[in-house]
């Protein structure tokens, strides 16, 4: 994506959808975590492509199990966010490392869509998702996805206020 925002659609989306196997927090923040290198790679000057590792499934995979490492401590954290979103929140170690790494996967699909310097199968160079979708649909897609995610998060908030009165 040209702004890392246009993720929150789709990642809010499948992360409410599935929130009983993945750690939404989680997943969610490995949306934001994997643009650290394109930001790097700006800021540096440092001329490589700005989707270079850590926008593959192998890297990216390594990745996303370090940021849910380095999310563990923050339970606590996750919990209160979650309360303020008043979204159920159980979590464990397996349900964060999955969903570091799926989460890194979906940016990935994604910006393999969008740019063309992303390789998601590195060390391969083939770059099978480019532009299977034209480029002018791709923010409108994600912004749909974020309105869509509205209805998978009304029915949290409500298996939220039942546990909490129940």
């Amino acid at each position: 994506m040209p702004f890392t925002p246009y993720h929150f659609g789709p990642s809010a989306f499948v992360g409410l959808i599935f929130r009983k196997w993945l750690d939404i927090p989680v997943f969610v923040f490995a949306n934001i975590i994997v643009d650290i290198e394109v930001a790097v790679i700006a800021v540096l000057e440092l001329g490589w492509p700005r989707h270079r590792y850590a926008h593959t499934f192998l890297i990216g995979a390594g990745v996303g199990i370090i940021w849910a490492l380095a999310a563990y401590p923050a339970r606590p954290l996750f919990v209160k966010l979650m309360q303020l979103l008043r979204i159920p929140y159980k979590t464990n170690l397996w349900k964060m490392l999955i969903s570091g790494v799926l989460g890194i996967w979906l940016h990935t699909l994604i910006d393999g869509i969008y740019h063309w310097d992303t390789q998601i199968f590195w060390p391969s160079k083939a770059k099978p998702l480019f532009n299977i979708v034209p480029h002018d649909w791709i923010k409108p897609i994600c912004v749909a996805f974020f309105c869509a995610a509205l209805i998978p998060y009304a029915f949290a908030v409500k298996s939220y206020s039942k546990e909490k009165t129940g």
